[in-house]
């Protein structure tokens, strides 16, 4: 065996717990401290604790509440997305005819579903609103999710 190479070993080195508990052990060391020992561990006493040294599970339910918060803004950003009150303006039909169905009193997609429900000759009656208006706002508003009535898909000639 080589002289000067080894630790230094202390045979009444004290280890010390978490919960309080102290004992004389063999070691390199001689002091240990130690987070659970056979006295607090779950294993050995039976409790239905959890044992946390790291933040494991608080980091779990951060990544959980980050996830339920995730799924709560997507259903509102989805809920907002296909609101009857949304502005028809935010459609990006052009000025003209989002102006036209404005003077006719029709402001939100609410109001455009009711008037395509009752068929597209009411929309296609105000002045100033036509078939190519009527045409890019269905296709608009399909893209954006909504549900057209039957009515909205009959064709008038």
């Amino acid at each position: 065996m080589k002289q000067g190479i080894h630790p230094t070993y202390y045979e009444d080195a004290t280890v010390i717990c978490a919960c309080g508990n102290t004992w004389k052990t063999g070691s390199t060391k001689k002091v240990i401290h130690t987070d659970v020992c056979s006295k607090c561990h779950p294993f050995f006493t039976g409790e239905q604790r959890i044992v946390d040294t790291e933040g494991q599970v608080d980091r779990f339910y951060k990544k959980l509440q980050a996830r339920q918060q995730y799924v709560a803004d997507q259903e509102a950003r989805e809920a907002a997305r296909t609101s009857m009150e949304r502005p028809i303006a935010e459609l990006n039909l052009g000025e003209r005819p989002v102006e036209t169905l404005a003077k006719a009193g029709i402001t939100t997609v609410g109001q455009v579903l009711d008037k395509l429900e009752q068929g597209e000759a009411t929309l296609l009656a105000i002045e100033g609103f036509g078939r190519k208006s009527l045409a890019d706002l269905k296709k608009r508003l399909r893209q954006l999710g909504y549900q057209l009535p039957e009515a909205a898909d009959e064709i008038v000639v």
